[in-house]
């Protein structure tokens, strides 16, 4: 289940994230970010690292995660 989300339109495509990912999940190409769900292990240093904070946790996925721990 990925956890990670990204806000497209808020992107300047800098790379930073990219350059982090120990899986090589996230994606830029031309003018688009995307992440490989297959690849990414939500280790969130995509999320941690980003300046402008267009990856981020999808809180209605976490909370799911919570409510089936519980």
């Amino acid at each position: 289940m990925l956890l990670i989300e990204i806000k497209p339109d808020k992107c300047d495509f800098c790379g930073v994230c990219v350059g982090v990912c120990p899986e090589d999940a996230i994606e830029l190409k031309e003018a688009s970010i995307s992440i490989i769900e297959k690849r990414c292990t939500n280790c969130a240093k995509c999320v941690w690292c980003c300046p402008i904070e267009v990856l981020v946790f999808r809180k209605d996925k976490i909370q799911q995660l919570k409510a089936k721990s519980n």
